[in-house]
Order: structure tokens, then C-alpha cells, then sequence
């Protein structure tokens, strides 16, 4: 038979090798502690320790943030748990084996009593006194105390947290996967500072476990060595204190290195980076400070008393740092700008190469035709700054932002014409003159020069082309001449107020909202979206933009809303609602000259379009019906009438009936599309009114 391995069975195998090892290495720690132990097999555990405690301390080193190092609870409880089984191992030895001198207990305790003790067990006390209290008191105490504020406040903070997080979701800014991501880095972060706040514990307890090992080895030592092996009382405390002040600098200085690897680990904080990066480039980060240290130093070098070399040395080095330092900071930061630029460029190139930016549309675009681009690139500055200055115009007269407008140049459109489109649709077109004035006529004369006829692009007006080397008799003739980029502004300017529902987004009406103050939001929290939905609330901002009315004054048009959202659900009701309560800017924003003038239906055309609402029963529009031939004749007898005032140059709106404004509305937009309808409830207290007559 052929045998089959199954994908993963290697690995599956591996991890479970390791488990096995790593449980039978815990059980041999475990075994120390009843089981003798060879000296030789002492040595090669101590050694063991010494080598797994710097380990510890390079990985608490080099590690970019404590949560990087999660684990170190864990290993610092089997650091600790294998010091204290040698421990007991080498007291066995050094009680067993005492009275055969200094390598009774292995060659590392006895080096270790030669090399630091200097073969003066007093030296070796004091030593073992000095590690003890140098961990025990200072390092040890501080990381506790670190540990302890860190869990705390680490507990502390994690509702927030969660908040922050669930805000970034909601706000679309995070996916799902983040989400998940971060909540299992919170949940590890205060796991992590909690287990370090009991794992200090382990520290401290080692130290007390090391000084009372110590206590019960000297003096069993002397009193086995005194009775048992029978020898003189000074020999045996020399023996036996020297092997077990050796056993404890063996495992005090593991111990110190854990703790301190453990210090450096809680209180790295929120630093991110090596140990070393994160200290020295905060500490070399001031050059005024190495140069006020380095003079210090040259100051000390030069007192009398004090030795001038060591104190010159690093007046030196702190002087170079001083002087060096700064030129590669701003190396660092050249370098790190130019590697933001390239990443943006090479961004931006693979947005534009990607299939999905191809998809995108711009919501205002400028398509100009080749002779047109080339004639405009020159004037570009001039033609970018009156296009800011004119979006600029817009959000302080209709109280939002229009989007930016892409500029593009096509070989699909006429040399000299261009197309203003709006979501990728051509919502206007029209044809440019380079070399050439366009002069407004409207119904006066016309100027004794040669040009054509043709109408003006924005309002439909009369208008010639003339040559520029006129320029000077059109102006003597009292004629005001129009260069191509005003025509071409003046046209977009008109597109662009003419659509501004559309180009109301949601965003922009987030954007808004987000600027109110806190009064006001905790209105929108009260109606939105338990009366009406942000989408509702979009609606009735983009009816009222799509008649011209300024929404500069939300918080008045969301007072209105709140008022009639209890009853009114619909946004065409809400919107004539809010109508009615800004019936002060609607008509300060049509006066002439201090004067509202109005032309109103007739009682003929009153009747029929009270006539053609049908009702339910509540008394509520559901049904606009009206005969086509009616409509036909309302819009003859509107244009002539219309037309009549305008031609005398009247600047005035159309007054109806409150319920049937809306629908005249829809029948003049599509005659005049400029000019406003308003009802009866719509006229401000104390304007000045002056009827023009009647469509009749």
C-alpha cells in the first residue's frame, strides 16, 4: 500500500514535537527538585540560566512595543521556577558535598567564589548584598509600581477604547477586519499589563527565596561540616560560606538581568521601536542640550581637584554629537520627504492607471477643446484663482461648498468649443472665439463694427463677436466687452447655480451638519432619524437648492423642520414648511432696490389650479390634475406676461396660492427656468410689495 500524507500532517507533527518538549523540559525543572543531580549537570543548568536570562534581556531590548513581547509573563515564570530548582539542586550538593572544597557544587559556583569573592568570603557578602538590595529595592520595587499603574489604567481605558473603535467603524473608516484586529489587540494589551502586574511578584519572591537559600546554606553548612566531616569551625565557615555566596551570585545575577529585562519592558509604554533607538534618538534629539552638557563637562575638566581627562573626553564626544547631529536629523528628514513624495506620486500614478479611477466621474469637469486649452494654458493662474474666488462666492451666498472642477482638454470636441459636465454627463456646450470680445446686446443697438451675431452662452441674451483691435472704440461706445475666460465663467457660473441640488452630496450635507454647535446637534439627535431619516433630510435641503434658496442658515431651516416632522413626513410638505419660516432671506435675497416686485396669477388661473388638486380624506394633496390644454394656455398667457415685464427690465417673482405653488412651479421652470415662484405665506412681514399685474 501507498502511504498518503495528508497537507499540514508535517506541520501538525512539528508543533506537537514541540509541545511534548517543551512539557518534558517542565518536568524536568519539576524533577530538580526531589531528584540529585550530578555536579556536572548543575553546571550545564546554570549555564543554561545565564544564557536564557540574556536572552530575555536582548528580546526586551530589541522588540518595537511591550505587547510585541506577550509572552514574557509566562517565560519570566519558568526563568524564575529554574533558577530556584538549581537553586535546591546545588544546596543538596554544597550540603552533601561541602567538605571536598570550593567544586564541590560544580566549577561555576566555585569560579564564580574565586572571581568575585577575590578568595574573601566578606567580599562576597557584601556583593551578594549590594545584587540583592540593587534588585530587590530599586529595580524590582520601580517595575512593580509600573506594572501596577499600567494594568489599572490600561483597564481603565478600554471602554473608551471600545467607543473609539465602534466610532470608527460607524464612520467607515475601519472594516470589519479591523475591527477585529484592534479588539484583539485591546483584549491582549490589558491580558498582557495584568499578567506583568502579578508577574513582578515572581521577582521579588526569587530575591527573598535567594537571601533565606543563602542563610539556610551557611549555616547548615557549617553545623553539617562541623559534626558530620569533623571539621575545625573556622575551616568549615570559610568552606561553606564562600560555595554559598557563590550559589547566590549565580542565581542573583540571572535574576537581575530578568528584572531588569522586565523593568525595560513595562515601562517602554506607548514608545514604539528598539529600546535603543527610542532612548537615544529622544536623548540626541536636542542639540542644545548636548551643547550645554558638553560645556558643563569642559567646565569640570578644568577645576582644580577633579581629573581633566575623563571629564574633557566626553566634553568632546558630546560636542561632536552637538555639532553632528542636526545635519543628520535634516538628512533624515530630507530623506523621509523624499520618500513621502515618491510613495504620493507613485500612488497617485496607480490610481490613475487603476480600472476603478477610470470608473470615477468628477461631479464638475471643464472639457475644453485643443485651441481653447492651448489659448487658456497661459492665462492658467489667472484662470484657477477666479474659479476659487467664484466657489468661494457660492459658499457664502448658498451656505455649501461646490466640489472642485477637473480641468481636461479632448480631441473628441471642436478646437474651439467646450463642454461643462456634471457626473459625466454634458449638461452645457458652447463655442469660444479666441482673438475675439463678446459684447452683451440684450434689445439695444448694436455697435457700427463688423462681428457676429449670436446668443450669449449663460443667459440666451443677444450678443455679437467682435476682433479685440476694436477693443478700444467698443469702449469709447460705451460698450462693455467680454473676454473668453469671463464668457466661459459666466456661462459655468449659470450651470453650476442652476444645478445646485445636484451637487448637494451626502457628504456635504454631513459636513454641515458637523459644524453646527452643540445646541444643534442634540436637536438633529432628537428628529434624526427617529422623525426623519439624513436622506429626508437631503431632500429638503436639495428642493430648496433646486429653486435657489440658500441653505446658508441651517440651523433656522432645521428649526422649521423639527417643527413639522411630527406631522408632515413627506419632503415636498416639509420643504414648503421651511419656505414659509425663512420667508425673510427668500425675500431679502429677491429685493430691487428695497422692493419686492411680484406678478401674480389671476383668479381665473387660481380657480383652475385649486381645482386640479385632488384631496384624500384628511384633507392632504395626493394628486396634481389638470387638463394638458390648460396647461398649454397657462403657459402662453405665463410667457407673454412674463416676457412683457422682463423686457422692461423688472426683476420680480411669481406669487400663488400657498398649495398650489409647487405646480406652477413645475410649469414656469420649464418656460424660465430662473425665475422664482413664491406663495402668499411666503411674503415677509414689512417688505415692501409691488404688483406688476396679473397672468390673465
Amino acid at each position: 500500500m501507498t502511504d498518503i500524507l495528508l497537507p499540514g500532517t508535517a506541520g501538525a507533527d512539528r508543533k506537537s514535537a514541540r509541545d511534548i518538549g517543551f512539557a518534558c523540559g517542565i518536568i524536568t525543572i519539576l524533577s530538580i527538585f526531589f531528584l540529585p543531580v550530578p555536579a556536572f549537570l548543575i553546571d550545564i543548568g546554570l549555564a543554561f540560566s545565564i544564557a536564557l536570562s540574556v536572552l530575555i534581556l536582548m528580546v526586551a531590548l530589541w522588540i518595537e512595543r511591550p505587547l510585541d513581547f506577550s509572552a514574557f509573563p509566562t517565560v519570566l515564570l519558568v526563568a524564575t521556577l529554574l533558577r530556584l530548582a538549581l537553586n535546591i539542586a546545588t544546596t543538596r550538593l554544597i550540603l552533601a558535598n561541602g567538605s571536598e572544597g570550593l567544586t564541590a557544587a560544580g566549577y561555576i559556583i566555585g569560579g564564580f567564589s574565586k572571581l568575585v569573592m577575590s578568595g574573601d568570603f566578606v567580599i562576597g557578602l557584601v556583593v551578594f548584598a549590594i545584587l540583592i538590595t540593587v534588585n530587590f529595592v530599586v529595580i524590582t520595587k520601580g517595575a512593580t509600581r509600573i506594572a501596577e499603574v499600567g494594568a489599572r489604567f490600561t483597564l481603565d481605558a478600554i471602554p473608551g477604547k471600545q467607543m473609539a473603535i465602534d466610532a470608527d467603524l460607524s464612520a467607515g473608516l475601519i472594516d470589519d477586519k479591523e475591527v477585529q484586529s484592534r479588539r484583539r489587540e485591546l483584549e491582549e494589551e490589558s491580558s498582557f499589563f495584568g499578567s506583568m502586574d502579578g508577574a513582578s511578584k515572581f521577582v521579588r519572591g526569587d530575591a527573598v527565596a535567594g537571601l533565606v537559600i543563602l542563610a539556610v546554606n551557611i549555616f547548615g553548612g557549617i553545623v553539617i561540616g562541623a559534626t558530620r566531616h569533623n571539621m575545625p569551625l573556622s575551616e568549615a565557615g570559610d568552606v561553606f560560606t564562600k560555595l554559598s555566596v557563590g550559589d547566590g551570585l549565580v542565581s542573583q545575577i540571572p535574576a537581575l538581568i530578568v528584572s531588569l529585562a522586565a523593568a525595560l519592558l513595562v515601562s517602554k509604554g506607548g514608545t514604539r521601536g528598539a529600546t535603543e533607538k527610542a532612548v537615544l534618538n529622544q536623548l540626541v534629539k536636542y542639540p542644545r542640550a548636548l551643547w550645554v552638557a558638553a560645556l558643563l563637562m569642559f567646565l569640570f575638566s578644568i577645576m582644580p581637584g577633579l581629573p581633566m581627562f575623563p571629564f574633557a573626553f566626553l566634553g568632546g564626544v558630546l560636542a561632536f554629537l552637538g555639532y553632528s547631529v542636526p545635519k543628520q536629523l535634516s538628512k533624515q528628514l530630507d530623506e523621509q520627504a523624499r520618500l513621502a513624495a515618491e510613495a504620493e506620486m507613485r500612488q497617485q500614478r496607480e490610481a490613475r492607471e487603476s480600472v476603478k479611477e477610470s470608473m470615477k466621474s468628477a461631479e464638475i469637469e471643464l472639457c475644453l477643446g485643443k485651441q481653447i486649452s492651448a489659448r487658456l494654458l497661459s492665462s492658467h493662474n489667472e484662470l484657477a484663482s477666479r474659479v476659487t474666488k467664484m466657489r468661494r462666492k457660492f459658499a457664502k451666498q448658498y451656505g455649501f461648498v461646490v466640489p472642485d472642477i477637473k480641468l481636461s482638454d479632448s480631441l473628441a470636441i471642436p478646437p474651439k468649443a467646450y463642454q461643462i459636465k456634471m457626473h459625466g454627463t454634458i449638461v452645457a456646450e458652447h463655442e469660444l472665439r479666441p482673438g475675439e470680445l463678446l459684447v452683451v446686446l440684450g434689445d439695444g443697438r448694436q455697435p457700427d463694427l463688423p462681428g457676429e451675431k449670436v446668443r450669449e452662452p449663460a443667459f440666451g441674451m443677444n450678443a455679437v463677436w467682435i476682433s479685440e483691435v476694436f477693443m478700444n472704440e467698443l469702449i469709447r461706445e460705451r460698450f462693455a466687452p467680454i473676454d473668453n475666460i469671463s464668457v466661459l465663467l459666466t456661462h459655468m457660473s449659470e450651470v453650476i447655480r442652476s444645478n445646485l441640488a445636484q451637487l448637494l452630496s451626502y457628504k456635504d450635507m454631513r459636513i454641515l451638519i458637523d459644524r453646527l454647535g452643540p445646541e444643534y446637534k442634540r436637536l438633529m439627535d432628537e428628529i434624526c432619524p427617529s422623525q426623519i431619516s439624513y436622506s429626508g433630510l437631503q431632500a429638503v435641503l436639495k428642493l430648496l437648492l433646486s429653486e435657489r434658496v440658500s441653505i446658508r442658515n441651517l440651523h433656522l431651516i432645521l428649526e422649521a423642520i423639527a417643527e413639522i416632522v411630527p406631522h408632515a413626513r413627506r419632503a415636498e410638505q416639509v420643504t414648503e414648511h421651511v419656505r414659509m419660516r425663512m420667508a425673510q432671506q427668500i425675500c431679502g435675497d429677491l429685493l430691487d432696490a428695497g422692493v419686492l416686485k411680484i406678478l401674480r396669477l389671476g383668479n381665473r388661473w387660481d380657480l383652475a389650479f385649486h381645482q386640479s388638486l385632488k384631496r384624500d380624506g384628511k384633507g392632504d394633496i395626493i394628486e396634481f390634475d389638470l387638463d394638458p390644454a390648460l396647461i398649454e394656455s397657462f403657459g402662453k398667457e405665463a410667457s407673454l406676461a412674463i416676457r412683457e415685464r422682463m423686457d422692461q427690465r423688472h426683476n420680480f417673482a411669481i406669487v400663488a396660492t400657498p398649495e398650489a405653488r409647487p405646480y406652477v412651479r413645475m410649469v414656469i421652470e420649464r418656460l424660465f427656468a430662473t425665475l422664482p415662484v413664491l406663495s402668499h405665506l411666503e411674503i415677509a412681514r414689512g417688505i415692501e410689495v409691488k404688483s406688476l399685474g396679473t397672468i390673465s
